[in-house]
């Protein structure tokens, strides 16, 4: 990510899964270096007459993960001699390791996969056994990192909590669901924490296993369901704060204290009601979910256009949606933001 820039986009290509095999699924994306192709399958372009030239789309990051390579005894899967598969290693290279970067440097950040259910935002941000995605391997180098620090004067503290927005409810993963608040936590906003959940609860850690201990308990207490496209989709956008507190001590006694928000968001997927066959909880789960990821997108078409000073007067309406009020520490400001679209 180059120092000027604050939004870094990547996009990353899954394998076929089952479904789409038993519909006999054909293949019309490549990547070449950092660009992303689409193309109609050869049948489908003749007939239509439609899609024969490809369309040619330039990312920062452009991962193909959807075939060659080879699953290790351990379960791990690494590309094979001479293949462009991109592993779970090198997306945390890519993108993980600057998000580490930016946080030592005092910036907020945010970290979050976009895509369809099912298309493999989980995948890239949690992992699966042995194809551990950003968010685990990111707190593993964060305590190595420290461990490596040689400076006396120079101390950490690192607090993390765990959040999912369900029906535009903010609900506290590391508390049990019959001891939480039916209409979730409130967003608040201060001049000294700016953007900050009122009650949620924070852990002290001090090594990767306590954070991952963390973790682990937050993940059971997910809202996950079933639907035609995916048999275990997040009905929930689920947020991981990591709070990062430099604490250096200066001549004379005092201290300064630099602090960092690092936010490891994984989005739940975009559906259309008639390919998930959603209906009751799940059609209503689903309006919520397509609701805040289309105030997501409104809010950065915003910052773009207000980049760019097509206007002055531009309002970035954060307040759209519980996910976006929570995130505009992170995606406003001298904050750093990355996403991973996952295609399918």
């Amino acid at each position: 990510m180059a120092e000027e820039c604050s939004v870094c986009v990547g996009i990353r290509i899954r394998p076929f899964n089952s479904r789409e095999k038993n519909l006999g699924a054909q293949l019309c994306v490549d990547v070449e270096g950092n660009t992303t192709i689409l193309q109609n399958p050869p049948d489908v372009a003749e007939e239509t007459g439609k899609g024969k030239e490809p369309k040619r789309f330039t990312f920062d990051a452009s991962f193909w993960s959807h075939d060659g390579f080879e699953d290790l005894p351990n379960g791990y899967s690494q590309a094979l001699p001479g293949s462009k598969y991109a592993d779970q290693q090198k997306v945390f290279e890519t993108f993980g390791r600057k998000v580490l970067d930016n946080a030592w440097e005092g910036y907020h950040c945010c970290l979050f996969a976009y895509g369809q259910t099912g298309a493999g935002k989980s995948y890239s941000m949690v992992g699966y056994g042995a194809n551990k995605g950003i968010v685990p391997t990111s707190c593993d180098e964060i305590f190595k990192r420290i461990a490596a620090n040689g400076d006396p004067a120079l101390s950490f503290e690192v607090q993390v909590s765990m959040v999912e927005i369900y029906n535009e409810a903010v609900q506290d993963l590391l508390v049990p669901a019959s001891a939480r608040p039916k209409k979730g936590l409130d967003i608040r906003e201060s001049n000294q924490l700016g953007i900050y959940i009122d009650g949620v609860k924070k852990r002290a850690v001090d090594s990767y296993p306590a954070i991952e201990a963390v973790m682990e308990e937050g993940t059971e207490n997910r809202t996950v369901g079933s639907t035609l496209m995916n048999a275990t989709s997040s009905r929930a956008h689920t947020v991981i704060t990591i709070e990062f507190k430099q604490v250096s001590t200066l001549e004379g006694g005092a201290t300064g204290t630099k602090i960092s928000m690092i936010n490891l968001v994984d989005l739940a997927g975009s559906e259309k009601a008639g390919q998930t066959g959603a209906q009751g909880d799940r059609l209503k789960e689903g309006c919520a979910i397509n609701k805040s990821l289309s105030a997501l997108g409104n809010v950065i078409e915003k910052l773009a256009d207000k980049a760019q000073g097509k206007s002055k007067n531009i309002v970035i309406p954060y307040r759209d949606s519980k996910l976006t009020r929570l995130l505009q520490n992170a995606l406003g400001g001298s904050s750093k933001t990355i996403m991973i679209c996952a295609i399918s």
